[in-house]
């Protein structure tokens, strides 16, 4: 069987017998022909893996012949292989989009180096892939059944995300391995959140209480506190980002850009950083999202720096009940100001929501005018209309069918979108930009059965209501709901998530449901996708 079918192109082609030899001994049929004109015939009759062509020949030259074996077969790789070190040449043949450029004389490896490169690169790269996953398998393994505290498990969940990366870039029939892989993870995940997370939100004791009653209640709590071998200092969550990010750049002077992309997971990230890499200094760090995962309470805590009771208790007027119609986050900028002034700051800030293309403009032509500002907040909406579109649409699901075109859709749109050109700009400036999101979203694919009343709420990833019936291995339950600092509108209100990639359907029309949302994107749960997500700070690099 040939490793391919060449076409090598030189005026001198008799002198370079020994390499094609070299080549056929390696699997490849090579053509020779001594000439432009020839060269073209060739391409008109043969579809060729790669061409070989010598940039200075009698009648038409390389570029000229490159210029019409491009247009009979652009997807053909070209190397230009020549004596010329001119940089004009190189120029012109780049441009031309050839494939590779080498520099007379070659040597054999030189030539096998290309051809590895520009014809068997996907199979190399899967074999290499494929391997490098299974020999870290059974270590990833171990990894998760160690987890002990949020950083482990944000190093698993990077681990993963690396690997789906990887092996969705390659042919791999390795992807379902990793799939089992990172539900086993979630499920250790959901364990830790169920361990952890009320301790979390326990509020501080004051220490240096003189009343009887709260020093023994502390003292209590210390003691409960280490009997629980995996309690631990609370990971940085939604309240904190504003304390511990954003403030302390102002504070150094910094004018600071904060850019929120409603439901960035943290592979969709990844996959973003590659195409801004060479724009910013990237510094990647992680936060976890408090529950419910969704954007009512998680980004109306980003910008108030308040668990969602507070809000509620404290700013009646910003926060909108489940059960209200009114849109859950139109207060968010008087929510940020609430922050600033609690914390008795006086920078000024601006913030903007951007829902399509006519918004985008609108803020791309004001931007010049914030830069007086020290603090620009900017809410990006597009991401979870894909993710709504995706469920509601047969064709969205179509061209989004899996998480790796799931990705490769948000790339798509990221490159064609004011975003880009908003980075570009920022780049230039000398602006800190945060870049982060509320939660992230798992797609979803086992239904597990709740029963509630016409109130409940209707998110497929978390409920509150009364008199709700589970089963309650399936779930994570929060019954006293001011434990967890949320607000509770009723006595007997309870507040159950959805763990995995599980999510919930009423026995009502049960089938239909379940098909309807199957393979959907949710959030408001308990998984990494939806909890550990990027927080990211850049400096631009201002190239000229």
């Amino acid at each position: 069987m040939s490793n391919g079918l060449l076409l090598w192109v030189d005026d001198e082609i008799e002198l370079l017998k020994a390499h094609i030899i070299f080549l056929e001994k390696k699997g490849y049929e090579v053509i020779t022909v001594s000439n432009g004109t020839d060269a073209i015939d060739q391409c008109k009759q043969h579809t060729f893996d790669l061409v070989l062509l010598d940039e200075m020949m009698p009648g038409i030259t390389g570029l000229e012949t490159l210029q019409k074996i491009k247009e009979i077969s652009p997807a053909t790789p070209v190397v230009m292989v020549t004596k010329s070190e001119e940089e004009n040449i190189m120029d012109q043949a780049i441009g031309s989009k050839i494939a590779d450029y080498l520099i007379k004389p070659v040597n054999p490896n030189q030539i096998l180096l290309t051809l590895k490169k520009n014809i068997h690169q996907k199979e190399i790269r899967t074999e290499v892939t494929q391997s490098g996953y299974q020999q870290n398998f059974q270590d990833i393994a171990s990894q998760i059944s160690d987890c002990k505290t949020y950083a482990d498990w944000m190093n698993v969940y990077r681990r993963l995300v690396h690997w789906e990366l990887e092996l969705s870039s390659t042919s791999s029939n390795m992807t379902e391995m990793l799939s089992m892989q990172k539900e086993d993870a979630n499920i250790g995940f959901a364990k830790y959140i169920k361990a952890n997370y009320m301790n979390w939100m326990a509020p501080q004791q004051n220490t240096g209480a003189t009343n009887l009653h709260n020093l023994m209640q502390h003292r209590s709590n210390l003691q409960n506190m280490k009997q629980k071998e995996q309690t631990e200092e609370r990971p940085l969550m939604s309240t904190d980002v504003f304390k511990k990010k954003v403030f302390p750049l102002l504070d150094n002077g910094d004018k600071v850009f904060l850019i929120v992309i409603d439901n960035f997971r943290y592979d969709q990230w990844r996959v973003l950083s590659q195409e801004i890499g060479d724009l910013f200094d990237i510094d990647e760090d992680m936060y976890m999202s408090i529950l419910p995962t969704a954007t009512q309470y998680a980004r109306n805590a980003i910008f108030s720096g308040l668990m969602p009771n507070k809000i509620a208790e404290m700013f009646p007027e910003l926060w909108v009940d489940e059960d209200e119609e009114e849109g859950k986050n139109l207060n968010e900028g008087p929510l940020i100001q609430t922050q600033l002034d609690r914390y008795r700051r006086h920078n000024s800030f601006s913030y903007y929501k951007i829902n399509d293309s006519n918004g985008s403009d609108k803020f791309l032509e004001k931007l010049s005018s914030l830069k007086n500002n020290d603090l620009n907040v900017v809410v990006v909406n597009f991401i979870d209309m894909l993710s709504h579109a995706r469920t509601e649409s047969k064709m969205v699901r179509e061209l989004a069918s899996n998480e790796s075109a799931y990705r490769s859709i948000t790339l798509s749109w990221f490159r064609h979108s004011f975003l880009s050109e908003l980075f570009k700009t920022l780049s230039q400036t000398d602006y800190k930009v945060i870049i982060t999101t509320d939660h992230g979203s798992i797609r979803a694919s086992k239904p597990i059965k709740i029963i509630g009343d016409r109130n409940t709420n209707t998110n497929l990833r978390y409920k509150l209501g009364k008199n709700l019936s589970y089963n309650s291995k399936e779930v994570f339950v929060i019954k006293e709901p001011h434990k967890a600092q949320l607000p509770a509108p009723n006595l007997s209100t309870s507040y159950v998530f959805a763990t995995g990639d599980t999510f919930f359907a009423y026995p009502n029309n049960y089938n239909y449901y379940v098909s309807y949302y199957n393979d959907t994107f949710q959030h408001g749960g308990i998984s990494m996708e939806e909890m550990l997500i990027p927080l990211i700070t850049m400096t631009g690099r201002k190239k000229r």
